[in-house]
């Protein structure tokens, strides 16, 4: 039993705490630099999305027209490169979030200053960390994920007061 009232009373003090730090502006900050960024992600996706569909040059409408006269496959092969695009640019979308999610959950790791982008299996780190540790966990994490392949890593080294 006082196990039980202990343990709810740590819960009421880490929400209570959890709630205080993201009310404070450098919570709240931190907070919509993350929305920020998967805003910014979230766009980045719809713009290749369309970038990719609606990228015809002469030659190619030609090729079309005269593929179609003669087969009709191309709007097939075409529509599932557009469909292999869209599955592409959701990937990336999927795995910049799953390794954001474990960059939050890892302890002692600055994830809010960490940006993560990724394209087509490989995923680029960016921003500042305080020391080489913190390096080499995110990069760990990150080459942990499904779907990677490489990683980039261009964090920046900023001791703690700098």
């Amino acid at each position: 039993m006082k196990r039980m009232i202990f343990c709810f009373l740590l819960g009421i003090g880490t929400g209570a705490g959890g709630y205080w730090y993201l009310q404070q502006d450098v919570g709240k900050a931190r907070l919509e630099q993350a929305r920020s960024q998967v805003v910014t992600n979230a766009q980045r996706a719809a713009t290749a999305i369309k970038d990719k569909i609606y990228e015809v040059g002469a030659e190619e409408v030609k090729d079309v027209k005269e593929q179609i006269a003669r087969t009709g496959t191309v709007v097939k092969e075409k529509a599932m490169s557009a469909g292999q695009s869209i599955a592409g640019a959701a990937s990336n979308a999927k795995t910049t979030g799953v390794i954001k999610s474990k960059l939050v959950a890892e302890p002692g790791l600055p994830s809010f200053t960490i940006n993560v982008d990724t394209t087509d299996g490989l995923v680029t780190l960016s921003g500042k960390v305080e020391s080489h540790e913190q390096v080499a966990r995110a990069v760990k994490l990150a080459l942990e994920t499904d779907g990677v392949r490489k990683v980039i890593s261009t964090l920046q080294i900023v001791p703690v007061g700098k």
